[in-house]
């Protein structure tokens, strides 16, 4: 029996510095911020941490008040401390979004968005974000962005490090704006200002090559990639197709449900994956094999192939249904959810790791495929693709 799915996916915050001089008078008079009151800070009685917490907030404030020169926002800085909490867990995965970078990111994960069209990626390990591809006609194709930029400033503020999530809120906007942006191509940034439009995201891209060999790319898991693989999948099968190569290549992963909706149309009945919280809780996905695909398989992958991208990789190679190629993946083997608060703001929060079906958990190991085949980068043909298409003839 199938499990409900839930809607799980696979910045920097609070930055303090030290007071420069000592000061040594005895600072009166200010008590409980408005800040403070909104923080729930204020009157805090129960615990000795909880009293530590709101002495030394009531500390900073008075700091704050007495001798900080410029004006500042309190909602600005709520929103920091909420930060700071969340990014001091040392979780680059987890993190905290306003009620507006929320309701951006759930916009840009439901299939179409106003912005500059283009798949970004964050290396973890550096806080380094890139482009891997740009849509075909979109404002980021136009102004001349490509594979492999490196994305440095977003309106002046330096992206790096910043959560990836954050950065694309920035990057999109009203329709028929303009969002400046700098980027690093080998030695030399480059500016660039890209108008927004109305994008229309293409997770999934497909045709039918030669010996009825069918084709389908996945670029990200989101809410519209199920019904758009379903879509490729049954017209690649009304034109003849026999054998299907499907590219996970540069696909960071996305939502876990979609992924299993995905597999439970190609694997035979059984487990999909598993997940264990940290009390050992476990969660289970299946396939119920109403769709079984019977024909044979091979899965593209790369060191850019994560997540949500690994649990279907894994579990095609547990079940020896396809043959993976390409090179190691990334090796993320934990699971986010996506938790809504109630003031309309949200935490993304590390919440288990997952198991491939035959109790694999590759975090920051990867999976290795079937043929090991690192890609030519300096002939122009896809040697990867081609080696998959001889497999399957």
């Amino acid at each position: 029996m199938k499990k409900n799915r839930g809607s799980h996916s696979f910045g920097k915050g609070l930055v303090c510095g030290a007071l420069l001089c000592v000061m040594v008078m005895v600072l009166g008079g200010c008590g409980a911020s408005s800040l403070l009151v909104r923080l729930g800070l204020a009157g805090l009685s129960s615990g000795s941490s909880e009293s530590q917490l709101e002495d030394k907030m009531e500390e900073l404030q008075s700091y704050i008040d007495n001798y900080y020169l410029f004006d500042y926002d309190e909602e600005d800085v709520e929103d920091s401390i909420y930060k700071g909490m969340m990014d001091g867990l040392g979780d680059p995965y987890t993190c905290y979004y306003t009620a507006e970078e929320y309701a951006s990111f759930m916009e840009s994960s439901s299939g179409s968005y106003s912005g500059i069209g283009a798949t970004l990626q964050q290396d973890y390990s550096t806080g380094i974000i890139t482009v891997v591809n740009t849509f075909s006609g979109s404002p980021a194709e136009a102004a001349g962005l490509l594979p492999d930029d490196i994305l440095y400033m977003v309106e002046g503020e330096e992206v790096t490090g910043i959560d990836l999530n954050l950065v694309v809120v920035d990057l999109k906007g009203e329709e028929g704006t303009d969002v400046n942006i700098s980027i690093v191509r080998g030695s030399e940034v480059i500016e660039l200002t890209i108008t927004r439009a109305s994008i229309e995201v293409p997770t999934v891209e497909y045709e039918l090559l030669e010996d009825g060999i069918g084709y389908i790319a996945i670029t990200e898991f989101d809410d519209v990639t199920d019904e758009q693989f379903a879509s490729a999948l049954e017209d690649l099968e009304s034109q003849g197709m026999e054998s299907l190569i499907i590219d996970l290549r540069d696909n960071g992963g996305g939502l876990v449900d979609v992924t299993c909706t995905i597999l439970d149309s190609l694997l035979p009945e059984g487990l999909i994956v598993y997940t264990e919280d940290k009390y050992g809780n476990r969660e289970e996905e299946y396939s119920d094999a109403e769709n079984y695909f019977d024909g044979e398989m091979v899965v593209l992958v790369n060191g850019n192939t994560a997540s949500a991208s690994e649990i279907f990789a894994g579990a095609i190679q547990d079940y020896g249904v396809g043959t993976l190629i390409g090179t190691q993946t990334f090796g993320k083997g934990i699971v986010q959810s996506l938790i809504p608060l109630s003031d309309g703001s949200a935490i993304k929060i590390t919440v288990s790791r997952y198991y491939t079906p035959s109790g694999n958990n590759i975090h920051e190991v990867g999976i290795t495929p079937d043929i090991v085949l690192e890609a030519d980068t300096q002939s122009g043909e896809d040697n990867q693709l081609q080696r998959a298409i001889e497999v399957l003839k």
